[in-house]
Formats: C-alpha cells, sequence, structure tokens
C-alpha cells in the first residue's frame, strides 16, 4: 500500500467486540488507549518514519488483526464468492441449485411436450397436424406478449427488414414442425427418438460442406454406431409404418437444414436490428408469429379446417386442455432451454441433451403400451448410447 494511503474517520465496527465498543458513535477509551499505545511504539521502533505513516501503520495492523480472526472463527469472506451479472454475491447454495433446477426443467418440458403431442395425434386420433401446429405457435405468441407487456421479457422490434430475412428460416421451421408431428403420429416415441439421430450425422456433412468444418474420428464412429442403430431398429421395428418414417425423413432433413440455415442468416438478422443483436426470444416470437399466416394458407389448401369443423374430438374440453398444454410446454422448452444453457455452458446442455432422450423413450414404451422384440430393445438402447458417445465426442 503506497505512502498516500488516508485514514478513513467513518470505519465500521463489531458493537460486541469489546475493543471496538462506542459511546455516542464516538470510540471509548478503551480503543483510544489501545491506538495510542500502538502509535507510540511505532513511533520508538521507526524513527526515521513520519507519525502519518507510524500511525498509519498501527491502524492498519489492528484492523488486520480484527478480520482476520473474524475470518478464521468462521465468518465468510464475502469478496471470495462469485458475483452474478446483477452484481450481487452468488452464494454456495444458489450456484449449486441454479444448473439442477434449471436442468431439471428443461428435461421435464422436453420430454412432456413430446408425450402430450403423441397423446392428441394417436390417442385422440387427431389428423391435423397444421391445425395442431399453428394453435400451439398461436397460444406461444400470445403468451410471449402477455410476458412483453408485463416487461418479463424483451424483444427486438419486428421490422419489415427482419422479416424478410428471417422468412426462409421460418418457412424451414414451419416444415420441420409439420413432419415431426405427422411422423410422431405413425411412430412410437422411442423410434421417433432413434431416427432423430440421423439429423446429427446430416448437420454435421453440412457442416463439412458449407462451413468446413471438419470432424474427428471419434465423431464419425459415432455417426457410423447412430446410422447402424436406425437401420437395425427399423428392420425389428414390429410396429413399422412407411408413412410414418416417410415424415421422419424429411423431418430429419428440414431439422438439419433449419440448425444450417439459422447459422447463415443470423448475421445478417442482427445487422437489421437496432440493438445489432437478437436474443431468443425475438427469436422464438419471430418464428412463431410468422407461422401463423402460412399455417392458416396450408390449413386452406389441405382443407383441414372442413375436417377440424367435423371431427367430435375438438368438442371434448379435455382434448383442449391438452392440446393449450402442449402450447405452453413447446414454449416453455425455448425458455428453460435458455435458462439452462446460462446456467451451465454448451457442453453440459450438448450431453444432457443427449442423455434425456433415454427417459422420453421409456416413458413412450412404458405410457403407450409399444409392442417390442428384444431385438429392436437392443437396437433402440443401442442407438441411445449412440447419441450420448456423440455429444461427448463433440465436445472433445
Amino acid at each position: 500500500m503506497s505512502a498516500d494511503f488516508t485514514l478513513d474517520p467513518a470505519i465500521s465496527h463489531d458493537p460486541e467486540d469489546p475493543e471496538y465498543s462506542s459511546r455516542n458513535g464516538k470510540p471509548t477509551l478503551k480503543r483510544r488507549d489501545s491506538l495510542v499505545f500502538k502509535i507510540l511504539d511505532g513511533f520508538l521502533e521507526q524513527r526515521n518514519r513520519s507519525f502519518i505513516n507510524i500511525a498509519t501503520n498501527a491502524v492498519r495492523r489492528v484492523t488486520s488483526k480484527r478480520f482476520s480472526g473474524e475470518t478464521r472463527e468462521g465468518h465468510p469472506d464475502d469478496s471470495s464468492l462469485p458475483i452474478n451479472g446483477d452484481g450481487r454475491r452468488e452464494h454456495g447454495s444458489e450456484k449449486k441449485s441454479g444448473p439442477l433446477l434449471s436442468g431439471t426443467a428443461y428435461c421435464i418440458s422436453s420430454c412432456s411436450m413430446i408425450l402430450l403431442n403423441k397423446v392428441v395425434l394417436s390417442s385422440y386420433g387427431f389428423d391435423a397436424g397444421i391445425s395442431l401446429m399453428f394453435y400451439q405457435n398461436l397460444v406461444s405468441v400470445v403468451v410471449v406478449m402477455a410476458l412483453k407487456l408485463f416487461g418479463l421479457v424483451s424483444t427486438e422490434k419486428l421490422t419489415w427488414k427482419l422479416i424478410k430475412v428471417w422468412i426462409p428460416v421460418n418457412i424451414i421451421f414451419i416444415g420441420m414442425l409439420v413432419t415431426g408431428m405427422y411422423s410422431l403420429k405413425y411412430i412410437n416415441i422411442a423410434m421417433v427418438t432413434i431416427l432423430k439421430n440421423l439429423t446429427n450425422i446430416l448437420t454435421a456433412i453440412g457442416e463439412l460442406y458449407i462451413f468446413k468444418k471438419r470432424q474427428n474420428r471419434k465423431v464419425w464412429t459415432a455417426m457410423l454406431m447412430m446410422i447402424i442403430s436406425a437401420l437395425t431398429s427399423g428392420i425389428t421395428d414390429l410396429s413399422f409404418d412407411a408413412v410414418g418414417y416417410t415424415w421422419q425423413i424429411f423431418n430429419c432433413i428440414l431439422t438439419a437444414s433449419y440448425s444450417l440455415t439459422l447459422r447463415r442468416v443470423m448475421d445478417t438478422a442482427k445487422q437489421t436490428t437496432r440493438s445489432g443483436s437478437l436474443n431468443e426470444v425475438t427469436m422464438v416470437l419471430l418464428n412463431n408469429a410468422l407461422s401463423l399466416p402460412l399455417a392458416i394458407f396450408l390449413i386452406i389448401v389441405f382443407k383441414e379446417w372442413e375436417y377440424v369443423y367435423t371431427v367430435d374430438v375438438v368438442r371434448l374440453p379435455m382434448f383442449w386442455v391438452v392440446a393449450t398444454a402442449s402450447g405452453l410446454l413447446g414454449l416453455s422448452i425455448s425458455f428453460t432451454s435458455m435458462w439452462f444453457l446460462n446456467q451451465t455452458g454448451p457442453t453440459t446442455y450438448s450431453l444432457v441433451g443427449s442423455l434425456n432422450k433415454i427417459p422420453i423413450s421409456i416413458a413412450g414404451l412404458l405410457l403407450f403400451n409399444v409392442s417390442l422384440s428384444m431385438s429392436n430393445l437392443f437396437s433402440i438402447l443401442f442407438g441411445l448410447f449412440a447419441g450420448v458417445l456423440f455429444a461427448r465426442a463433440k465436445m472433445s
């Protein structure tokens, strides 16, 4: 510490400590005597120093002993605690519970969303995937706008320039949702999960040719295992449905295209906003809001409105409860994934996403009474293992 150090007249002390007791805001004689003794003692030992430096050193020694004694006695030093984004000290319990809570919320939302969609499409026999997508996206838009109205989230202004840049992404997004709906109607959840691994392979190939990004041997080995798993699972699937598998293949192609297109469009989209950035809440609003007019057009073209108008299931209140819940869960996946990603990081997020497929597959097999053979079950487990291995390989 430099010689320019000045004594602060307003020093906070513990009123319960006898050495630092005070009366009417002023130090007692006991404390003054202690300080005077140390100053005089320092004056005798360091005659070549100025009086101010001696007094400074004496007070410094007193305060350092005081606070070091507190630390040894078990009082935590706040300076060692991490600081969060708001400038507040984070305690150990908060730091530990954040990733656990956010990860649990993300996994529950993801599992529940898939299961509820399966209930709506299969158990209720609802044969209008575009209409279901429209309703779910409408629920998401209403909730986001309500949250924005109450100041809980912030979004960029949806300008025409931003919308024009985002339209290609949105078209692929709609195709991804619709094909996912119809594949889930015809295929059991475990097989959908295994076949979705093909998306990782298509994305890796796209990254190689578009972004010149090469993968290591571990990644290619995991992808080969995914291909083997998908083939064997399809061959041994007792409830094989060619229509469902076709929908799922298209879904894998569109999902990989969505990921690759999003990377190319992102920088251009950011340049069209006032802040020069594009948060995930804005992307959620963009995708869901822009999908509504196109979904209406598709509903008219494919005459789904006639089916929805005449089908009996839409007159069941429980159907709308489940459909609304699936829409809310779709939105919650976006928010919980953001929360979990901020609490951990891309590495943990990717690994947990792969591990999350295991409980989804098991729940789908148990809840919907799927007919299984031992070879099919082994192929599914092999595919789940390959997915986890792929995530680990991407981290290395």
